[in-house]
This record gives C-alpha cells, sequence and structure tokens, in this order.
C-alpha cells in the first residue's frame, strides 16, 4: 500500500490531539483505518479502548467492513464504530439500563406533533411539512441548549412553538421514551454531574477518531471534549470546505476554532487528491478560495490530464434539459457507464425538467433521495381540483378543497348534497347579492377552464381566478415567504407547458408518479440507471462525469441565502457538488426561468473571468 507522506505522518499519530484536514478525494477513510491499525499493531494499544464514531450507520459499517479486512487478529473486533447517537445511547444503557423500546420512533414523534398541531387549531395546507420543520427546530433548540424563551420559531408564531415544545416534551418523558436529541441532552447531563461515570467512559475510549468532523454540532463537541480528557487523545479527520449541515446545527466554526481549544493539536493537511483530473481540482479551488472563512489550503492533482469545464449557458430549461440527455446519450455511446454519470441540483424541486425528460428519451435514471412528487403536492392537488370541477362536474370534496382559494365567503354548512348545484347555493344565499355575484364568477371561471390548454388553464386560475392572491395571504398567516410556494406553482406550470389536453397531461402525470413509485421500492443500485440527486445528498459519492445543473442566482446560492454566513456554505455546497466529479463536470445555467430574466451564479465569477 503506498500512501503519501501526509498521510503517513497522520497514520503514525499516536498520542494527543491531531486534526487532519482531508480535501476530497484525499483518502480519509484510508487513514482512519491504517490509524486504528497502527495504534493496535505498533503502538501497543488495546482494540477496546478505540473509539471511531461516524455521522451515519451506513459509514460506521462500511470503515468497521474496511478495518476488519486490514486485520488478522480476532482482537480487533474490539474497537467500537458507531455514530453519535449509538454511542451517547451505550452510555445512557449502562447508566438507565435503557432499551431499543425506550427509543422514541420517528413515526411516533411524527403522530405525537400531529395529535399537537390538531390540537393547536392552526391551519395549515401541508401538515408532513409543517411537522418537518417543527421537529428540526425542537432539535436546534436542544442540541444547541437555547433558552426556549429566546428562541424565535420560523415555522410558525413563536407563542404556539413554545407551547408544541413543552407539551411534545411532557408526552414523551411521560411515556419514558427517549429521542435522538434526548441522547445527547440527557448523555451530557449524565457526564457533568457523575464523575465517576465520566472517568470509566474516559478509562474505557482512551483514543477517539471522528470522521466528518465539519458536520459536528455543539452538543456533540461539548460531549467530546468531556469524553477525551484527560489525555486527549483526539483525532478528528474533517474538510471546514465540506460544512454543509449548518441548517441541521452543525457548525463549521467548531473545526476553526479546534486549533485554538487544543494549541498542542498536531495539523496535518491530505492535500493530494485522487479521484479528480487537474481541471476539476483547479475550478473547485478557485470557487472555495472565494470564502473568507476557511483553513488555507491548496488541492494537488495526482491524475494527469483531463478536459477543461464545460460551462453552458442557455436560453431556459427546455434547451438546457434537452442539451442534457443529448450529452448523456453521447457519454453512454462513447462507453461511461450509466452509473457513472450523476446530474445534481440544488433541490428536491430542481429534480422534475431533468427526471421528466429523460424519461421522454427513455434513459433509465434513479434518485438518491426518495424525492417529492411535486404533483402531489396540496398546491397541485388544489389545480387538478379546479381542472376536474370544470371538466367532470361539482364534485362535494373537491368544490370544498377549493370553493375559498381564494376567499369567497362560501360556508361548508351550504354544501350538503354528493355533487354540488349551483343554483341551489344560490338559493341559499339568495339575501345577499354580493355572494351571488361571485357565485355567478365561479360558474363563468369554470366554464372558461373547461375549453383551456393545460398551460393556459393554470395561469388563468393564478391571474384570472386569483389563486396567487391566496397562496400570498396563506404565506402571511403561516410566516412563510410567498417565494417559496410561487416557485412550486411555477414548477406545475412549467412541466403542463408542453401538453395540449388535458387528457395529455394527465397521462404522462400518472407516468411520472408510476416512475417514482417504482424508484422508491428499489432495494439496490441500478447499475444501468444514471442517478439523479441534490447536491446535499452527493456528498461522499463520486461519479466519472457530473452535470451541475441550474447554477443561477436564486438557485445557488439560493435566495434563501442573505448574510455572508449562508452564502459561503452555499459555495461550500456549489464545491462539493463540483469535486464529485472524477474525469467530466459540466455546469448548466440559463437565462430564464418561469418567463423570467436570470442571472447566472456569482459562484461561477472565477471560472468566466
Amino acid at each position: 500500500m503506498q500512501v503519501s507522506n501526509a498521510q503517513e505522518t497522520a497514520i503514525t499519530h499516536k498520542d494527543g490531539p491531531a486534526m487532519v484536514l482531508a480535501g476530497p478525494g484525499s483518502g480519509k477513510t484510508l487513514v482512519i483505518t491504517q490509524r486504528t491499525k497502527y495504534l493496535i499493531e505498533q503502538a501497543g494499544v488495546r482494540p477496546q479502548e478505540i473509539l471511531v464514531i461516524t455521522f451515519t450507520r451506513a459509514a460506521a459499517e462500511e470503515m468497521k467492513n474496511r478495518f476488519l479486512a486490514l486485520m488478522k487478529e480476532h482482537s480487533a473486533r474490539a474497537v467500537t464504530f458507531g455514530t453519535f447517537h449509538a454511542v451517547f445511547f451505550t452510555i445512557l444503557k449502562h447508566a438507565y439500563h435503557y432499551s431499543a423500546a425506550d427509543i422514541l420512533t420517528e413515526d411516533k414523534k411524527y403522530q405525537i406533533l400531529l395529535q399537537l398541531l390538531h390540537e393547536s387549531k392552526l391551519a395549515v395546507e401541508d401538515e408532513r411539512e409543517l411537522i418537518s420543520e417543527l421537529a428540526a427546530e425542537i432539535s436546534i433548540v436542544k442540541n444547541e441548549r437555547i433558552s426556549l424563551d429566546h428562541y424565535y420559531s420560523k415555522s410558525c408564531p413563536a407563542e404556539l412553538f413554545r407551547e408544541f415544545f413543552r407539551k411534545y416534551e411532557k408526552i414523551h418523558v411521560q411515556q419514558r421514551l427517549i429521542d435522538f436529541d434526548d441522547m445527547m441532552t440527557y448523555t451530557y447531563e449524565l457526564l457533568t454531574a457523575r464523575r465517576d461515570i465520566l472517568e470509566a467512559w474516559q478509562r474505557k475510549f482512551r483514543y477517539i477518531l471522528v470522521d466528518e468532523f465539519q458536520d459536528i454540532n455543539l452538543l456533540q463537541y461539548a460531549i467530546l471534549r468531556l469524553l477525551a480528557l484527560p489525555e486527549n487523545n483526539l483525532f478528528i479527520v474533517g474538510d471546514d470546505d465540506q460544512s454543509i449541515y449548518r441548517f441541521r446545527g452543525a457548525k463549521p466554526e467548531i473545526m476553526l476554532n479546534f486549533p485554538k481549544d487544543y494549541p498542542d493539536a498536531a495539523q496535518i493537511v491530505l492535500n493530494r487528491n485522487f479521484r479528480s483530473v487537474a481541471p476539476v481540482i483547479r475550478a473547485a479551488q478557485a470557487v472555495i478560495t472565494e470564502n473568507i472563512h476557511r483553513f488555507s489550503k491548496q488541492a494537488e492533482h495526482v491524475r494527469p490530464g483531463g478536459e477543461a469545464i464545460d460551462i453552458r449557458e442557455f436560453d431556459g430549461q427546455d434547451h438546457e434539459s434537452l442539451y442534457l440527455v443529448k450529452a448523456v446519450q453521447e457519454s453512454l455511446q462513447n462507453g461511461t457507464a450509466p452509473n457513472e454519470i450523476a446530474v445534481l441540483f440544488r433541490t428536491n424541486l430542481g429534480a422534475r425538467p431533468y427526471a421528466e425528460r429523460l424519461m421522454e428519451f427513455n434513459i433509465p435514471f434513479e434518485m438518491h433521495d426518495a424525492l417529492p412528487n411535486i404533483y402531489e403536492h396540496w398546491i397541485a392537488k388544489d389545480l387538478f381540483a379546479y381542472l376536474h370541477l370544470a371538466r367532470e362536474g361539482l364534485d362535494r370534496k373537491e368544490f370544498l378543497q377549493v370553493m375559498n382559494r381564494p376567499k369567497r365567503y362560501i360556508g361548508r354548512d351550504a354544501i350538503d348534497a354528493p355533487v354540488v348545484s349551483l343554483d341551489t347555493l344560490r338559493l341559499y344565499y339568495e339575501d345577499r347579492d354580493w355572494m351571488l355575484d361571485r357565485i355567478d364568477r365561479l360558474e363563468q371561471d369554470l366554464k372558461l377552464l373547461r375549453g383551456m390548454a393545460p398551460f393556459a388553464a393554470v395561469n388563468y386560475i393564478r391571474y384570472g381566478m386569483n389563486y396567487d392572491e391566496y397562496l400570498t395571504e396563506y404565506a402571511r398567516s403561516r410566516r412563510i415567504r410567498a417565494e417559496e410556494l410561487m416557485e412550486i406553482l411555477d414548477e406545475i406550470q412549467q412541466g403542463a407547458k408542453p401538453f395540449r389536453t388535458v387528457e395529455e397531461w394527465y397521462a404522462h402525470l400518472e407516468e411520472y408518479r408510476e416512475y417514482l413509485a417504482q424508484q422508491r421500492g428499489k432495494k439496490e443500485q441500478d447499475p444501468d440507471a444514471i442517478e439523479l440527486a441534490t447536491l446535499h445528498s452527493s456528498k461522499g459519492l463520486e461519479f466519472e462525469e457530473v452535470f451541475l445543473v441550474d447554477v443561477n442566482e436564486g438557485t445557488i446560492p439560493h435566495r434563501k441565502a442573505s448574510i455572508e454566513a449562508d452564502i459561503e456554505e452555499e459555495r461550500r455546497l456549489f464545491y462539493v457538488g463540483m469535486t464529485r466529479a472524477k474525469d467530466r463536470l459540466h455546469l448548466f445555467y440559463t437565462k430564464e426561468r418561469y418567463g423570467k430574466a436570470v442571472e447566472p451564479s456569482q459562484f461561477l465569477e472565477p471560472l468566466l473571468e
């Protein structure tokens, strides 16, 4: 096995703290597994005294398997490999005799929050989305040990969030269940209160190695520092340039401040990239050096040659997605394996135009994430309800769904039959002329919709029937950005554009739904399919050829990024996407989106000069 000088230095580090800055493709897994081997075989450390921490179960399992493949001694199995949660739960099990039955599952957590949401009487269209936001905010409050009175929710009114939080805590504590955040808070409280227990675990884990350290949060770090005492044999491996989970509580500042917390820590830079060709490395380096808050380091290429980065401008997404398909077809014809090609985008929403275009050309693809079907969003269901009412008659359920979107002041008590009659509705409101005018207008709107093509029909619902106004009001009541809802609406309308009739569109939607359902049911990767993934979920992956699409302002960086810290995180995310490419990298941007002019991403500036 041939290793670089920097890798050798990291592998043979024995005592005291060390920080290994491991850039993309620099062999960090090799360093962790080989150092663990070195500690046992050369430094005389007992296997049971070594703890290797990762962030996911899959990563822990892979690390363990790679390590055991290196070792001949059966005793090597005594090394502990696990996630933060697994390690902390082990500590709690010994102290409090918890079992797996005491863990609050994500499903049970969802049910508790759903119950609290229903009790609150808060008007909300997408319960699952709001519950996901509430769960994330509860985690942030716990993990960052924020005073509840000083936390202001982004997903609902502050007082309501505090009520959710207190009731959620009360319910699961009464049921003697602990959630994944409790595993950390309880562990911290235990180790700070019980010196004897802390010292026992310090003796147990004398050598601690942490992978992907840039993803750590404040509470995990606080516990880690306690466990590492008094010897401080804390060996951290990560890349501050790949810290992309600030929204989950991860703080790149923790890694940046590690040398201050441990002034005697060895600092080792793995700057040789064994993965990518020189043009990819140079381009990624040019982008990431624009960030101010980072460790200064220069990546070096090992593989010579390589094609220049392909940066292209398109008039719009239609042209972009069509070119993408042609480029993928050409690459496949030239012998590139399908699973060595990836299409990366900023958000789940970005998948639709490329997934639909690949379906159109019968190119198999699979999605690294369980991507949501945008046509199952409640906004899409509102649009389909209007189209169905216009064409198939006034079904009561669909009529109730949209009769006050926008507000028409029609009461539910006025609707009592399985099929709604507008004449009966007029009789109900016969003494109110202004209501009769609204019913007449609704009838006229539905007649007009009946003969329209899908794109025109959606456009009419939005502007002729004031659905956009309804969404703006809804966003205001939920304290969310109206732009987020408008983007979903824009995306649905854009998807309707190629179809002449509603029937054609519906047939396509059913085919799309079935394809996504098949994707969700797959257990193993298909070698004959190309990969579609968000930038976040692409981390840790690598491909011969990468297409990074929609590199425009408002998309990457995302429009939510307003302060410098946000922009720097978005730049790191873009850097992660670029460095997934081994041989060929394509960066695409458009001149317009949804009929409006858009600018190329500021992240492209150092590459376009």
